[in-house]
């Protein structure tokens, strides 16, 4: 099979117009995904084609040849030296924003053009057809030609974190413009979908994490509140399966499926709401929502869950601010070792300190009462407390923690590594160290007076971080020496 048959798509074009160079990108790409569907959907029901079947992502290429610096307040929007820049790009539509606004950025902060056209990147298949319900990919072997044989599948050398670990080296002299590649992205949409049981276009820009489903219940009951409110600037309420009201009496029908990782979303018109992820408990399950969620470009996310509050002076329901983590999880040591510091972002903490004024209205040297501020260990032993504790709780005590999870350091750690902003309020609901577990009867006395304080909070530091510009929430703290323009 020698010959292989592609779109006939336009020529690179140099665009001056984020808005335009953007809607470039929407056409290539519907051109592409159009093109591998219509052969899939063909090769399906007649047989595999004579002839090879492949379509390219649409790329946007950066090009400048002057040492001038920009606005050196700028974390994002700029290059650092002069060179050949380039971006695989997938989902415009779902982009759109995102993209004029870096696009325009990059324009606006170096006075040169971008150019859009067809990339030498093929799009695999099943990422071509993932949007149309009426086509499917089979299983390798269940269809009667060999899949990859005609069409293109996912690459792994293209499906990486090499640009956000800082391990990636350009071999062509283009260094890379975005943070993910347009193969990375895809894998993420598909994965989110599949955990979450929601569409990506529901996520909003500001994320909350939660490890106990008791939330969960409040978030709806806070949503439908705020669609009752006119004036509240929010539009609707996204749960499981994609079922969505837009009034605070509409129905929500059950789920069809429970998924690893329930997630709601209260939406804005521009983006600019607040999503809730259950991830459940443990590290595994942090990553692999973070990796994922990291693709759409958050403004922030914060974990609002439960602790074991580890000082005697604690109480049952008291809420610890973190401002450092011991990251004994594990799951990142490979992505990022673990001696390199996850520092607190201050614009998060205070975000989350006055929202914990705020809902407890209590100020000051009052606030010591009920809020500790401290390091928080994460542990990937649920059980840690059933093994010798000689040197666990020395650790512990060195660290000078003050509450101990599963999940908060992974989080903070992987917003980190992904420039996403971040930061944990955690609430205490036992003291294993002192002698009070988490039963069953304690439990929900617990939550049934908590739950609510705690998810108001994390909710009112997000209302506060959405009035902040983006320069100043996305900060220099989170760039590195060699940083994409691409936030």
């Amino acid at each position: 099979m020698s010959e292989t048959i592609t779109p006939d798509s336009p020529a690179a074009e140099v665009f001056h117009d984020a808005a335009a160079a953007v809607a470039r990108l929407e056409e290539l790409y519907t051109q592409a995904t159009g093109f591998l569907c219509t052969h899939f959907a063909q090769a399906m029901r007649e047989g595999a084609p004579a002839c090879r079947v492949r379509a390219f992502y649409p790329q946007v290429e950066f090009e400048t040849s002057s040492y001038a610096h920009v606005d050196t307040r700028l974390s994002f929007g700029h290059v650092s030296a002069p060179g050949r820049y380039r971006a695989t790009i997938t989902r415009p539509d779902l982009f759109r924003s995102y993209l004029t606004q870096q696009i325009g950025l990059l324009i606006e902060n170096h006075g040169q053009p971008v150019t859009i056209g067809p990339s030498e990147t093929a799009m695999p298949v099943h990422f071509a057809v993932a949007r149309d319900a009426a086509i499917t990919v089979p299983q390798e072997g269940a269809a009667e030609f060999t899949l990859r044989d005609v069409f293109d599948v996912p690459d792994l050398s293209t499906t990486n974190d090499d640009i956000v670990n800082g391990t990636y080296i350009p071999t062509d002299g283009i260094a890379p413009l975005a943070p993910f590649t347009a193969q990375r992205v895809d894998y993420s949409l598909a994965r989110l979908a599949h955990y979450t049981a929601t569409d990506a276009e529901h996520f909003q820009n500001h994320v909350l994490f939660t490890n106990y489903q008791f939330y969960v219940s409040e978030f709806e009951a806070y949503a439908r509140a705020q669609l009752k409110d006119a004036t509240s600037g929010y539009t609707a309420f996204v749960s499981t399966d994609n079922a969505e009201i837009t009034d605070c009496d509409g129905v929500l029908p059950p789920s069809s499926k429970t998924p690893q990782m329930p997630t709601y979303h209260l939406k804005r018109a521009d983006g600019s709401g607040i999503t809730l992820v259950n991830i459940g408990v443990g590290p595994s399950n942090a990553k692999t929502a973070t990796d994922h969620i990291a693709v759409l470009r958050p403004h922030a996310w914060i974990m609002v869950g439960h602790c074991a509050g580890l000082r005697n002076s604690q109480a049952l329901g008291d809420f610890v601010l973190a401002h450092a983590y011991l990251r004994e999880d594990k799951v990142l040591d490979d992505d990022l070792p673990v001696w390199v510091p996850v520092p607190a972002l201050a614009e998060i903490q205070i975000a989350l300190e006055q929202a914990v004024a705020k809902v407890t209205e209590l100020e000051g040297y009052e606030l010591k009462r009920l809020m500790r501020t401290g390091t928080v260990a994460s542990l990937d032993n649920r059980n840690w407390e059933l093994r010798d504790q000689s040197g666990p709780v020395q650790r512990l005590s060195q660290s000078r923690a003050v509450a101990l999870d599963m999940e908060s350091a992974t989080i903070a750690a992987n917003g980190f590594r992904f420039r996403v902003p971040y930061g944990t309020l955690l609430c205490v609901s036992d003291k294993p160290l002192h002698g009070e577990l988490k039963l069953p009867g304690m439990a929900s006395d617990f939550y049934k007076t908590q739950v609510v304080r705690h998810l108001m909070i994390g909710i009112h530091a997000m209302e506060q971080l959405r009035s902040m510009p983006l320069e100043r929430i996305h900060s220099r703290k989170l760039r590195s020496f060699e940083e994409t323009a691409f936030l």
